[in-house]
């Protein structure tokens, strides 16, 4: 007969037997009875895929805990239970946690987003447009007339540039 699985946290014999796939490649967990109980493994309502992200719900050291949202008060554990935070101040209190759950998740920190090169180059001009009637209409109040007549002229190219060109 083949040799039981023993518990990953204390050598008993394992029960409870977890497997996750991440980036195609299979971790396996196996906890004993007790283990799995203390780790809400086997609790419905405390088991949450936060517990995974956080990879606190597999690892034996205790959680840091004691940091508490002024706001609204949660908690770690709350935000380990609910799986999301409860106010827009808890991102910044809890940010060491995050950082790093967020790092792992993607591929920063910071959320570039997506801007198509046409709309791109058209607000690129737009923004050209406005700067340049700006400068257009300081030029007229400051007297300089030299300037306002190039800043008329790069403002009728932009324009061009712009405006759909009538079909021959």
């Amino acid at each position: 007969m083949a040799n039981p699985l023993k518990c990953d946290l204390c050598s008993k014999p394992a029960t409870v037997h977890l497997t996750q796939i991440v980036n195609n490649k299979v971790h396996k967990v196996d906890l004993c009875e007790e283990c799995a109980q203390a780790k809400g493994v086997t609790d419905p309502s405390g088991f949450s895929l936060a517990d995974l992200l956080l990879k606190a719900s597999l690892n034996p050291e205790p959680p840091v805990s004691g940091v508490r949202c002024e706001q609204c008060g949660f908690t770690q554990a709350d935000f380990k239970k609910h799986g999301r935070m409860g106010c827009p101040q808890c991102y910044e209190v809890f940010q060491s946690l995050i950082e790093p759950m967020l790092d792992g998740m993607h591929k920063g920190l910071v959320h570039r987003g997506k801007v198509p090169q046409k709309a791109l180059a058209r607000k690129t001009l737009h923004d050209r447009l406005a700067k340049l009637e700006l400068d257009l209409s300081d030029a007229i109040k400051t007297e300089r007339y030299e300037d306002a007549a190039r800043c008329r002229d790069e403002i009728n190219q932009v324009k061009q540039t712009v405006a759909p060109k009538p079909a021959s």
